[in-house]
Order: structure tokens, then sequence, then C-alpha cells
């Protein structure tokens, strides 16, 4: 999926990936979450920022609410970079989703993070480890 354009082409001629380590595994899994996606494509993280990630298979795209998820993990940023819908985020070498859309409710502390699959796990339940790599790689 291409970022936001102007004049219909995608504004990034590149970017880099970006890395993140688990520093909390969450449990847990809602039909009930009630978490807004913002209209926006693509967010600027910070090196050492911790963000929240979860999962949904519900129809998920900026601007849209999703209420079925499940939580994965808080994790930090390693390096600095922007991530756009559509991004591809793994575990390790397991492709976990693709990212849906932003939430921005507990901002400044962190940023939520909705992925797209066809099937959801919490954190827990993947038997995800703290100290565990994340890496978000262009979709």
């Amino acid at each position: 999926m291409s970022g936001p354009s102007v004049f219909g082409r995608d504004v990034y001629a590149s970017r880099r990936d970006v890395d993140g380590v688990v520093v909390a595994v969450l449990r847990g899994v809602t039909d009930q979450r009630g978490l807004y996606l913002t209209e926006l494509r693509s967010r600027a993280v910070s090196k050492h920022a911790v963000h929240e990630l979860m999962i949904t298979k519900e129809q998920a795209d900026p601007e849209t609410t999703v209420n079925h998820v499940a939580l994965i993990a808080f994790f930090e940023v390693e390096n600095s970079g922007v991530l756009l819908v559509g991004d591809q985020v793994y575990w390790g070498d397991t492709l976990l989703g693709m990212v849906a859309g932003f939430n921005e409710t507990h901002m400044p502390n962190h940023q939520n993070i909705c992925l797209k699959a066809e099937e959801i796990r919490d954190g827990e339940t993947l038997d995800l480890s703290v100290e565990d790599k994340i890496h978000f790689r262009r979709g």
C-alpha cells in the first residue's frame, strides 16, 4: 500500500525500516474496544519512544472504529522512522500483520498501532517475551 500522495504519487521516495524491542507483553482480547483509527496514514516514531501494538481481523482502515482486538505488546523504538498504513510487522521472522491504522487516545504517553491479520492472538498466547524484536517493513 502506498503512502500519502501528491499529484497521484507516493510522497515517500524511500524510507528506512523501523525496529523495536518488546518492553511489556500484553494479554487479553475484547469485542468492545471502540478503537478509532485516525485519518492519518503515516506517523513518525522517535527513538526510545514506547508504543502499543494490538491486532484485529475486522475491516480496519483509517477513519474506522475497531472493536474486536487482541493486545500484543508495548515496544520501544530502536531507530526513529516513519510508519505507514500497509507496513508489514514482524516478530522475529513471524509476520504478525499489516499496519491498519493509528490511534492517539493515550498520546502523548503512547500511540496505539493497530495491525490487521487473518488470525488474532494476544501477546501472551503468541508466547512473546520481553526483549523480543519487532520489525516494521515497507508494505
